[in-house]
């Protein structure tokens, strides 16, 4: 297999298994934490960037929602539209979910030099400029 997509397949695993204590602790899938972190960090249209199937978002957010972890407020001028805000109920649950975060990115850095922390940081712009052009959303 390709290194770089074995890289990226255990990137995805290794995040999960960061995530999974805090998931069964709270009694919610992975894919809700994935949906109200995401939502927490970017507030932006999670379908299209996650490229998550629309079922399963509507039924994360339905139980998010249900949980009072997120909210759904109208968009002002657009009646038709509808945002998704965490809740001060989720902020708990967004703060461990950011925590592990941080933890699972200085453990992947763990035992690079500064420099090459840097120089990690230029190619991942690098390769994120390239993805942006591949996807066609430069």
């Amino acid at each position: 297999m390709n290194p770089s997509i074995e890289f990226s397949r255990k990137l995805g695993a290794a995040y999960d298994a960061s995530c999974k204590p805090l998931c069964r602790e709270l009694g919610i899938p992975q894919t809700a934490l994935d949906i109200l972190l995401f939502l927490a960090n970017n507030p932006a249209q999670i379908v299209s960037i996650r490229k998550l199937k629309a079922n399963l978002v509507s039924v994360n957010v339905n139980r998010l929602v249900g949980d009072g972890y997120l909210e759904r407020r109208a968009v002002e001028g657009d009646r038709r539209q509808t945002e998704l805000v965490p809740t001060e109920a989720a902020q708990p649950i967004i703060r461990r979910g950011r925590e592990i975060q941080e933890r699972f990115c200085r453990e992947l850095l763990d035992g690079m030099s500064e420099e090459r922390k840097a120089q990690f940081h230029e190619t991942v712009e690098i390769m994120e400029g390239n993805l942006d052009r591949i996807l066609g959303e430069e």
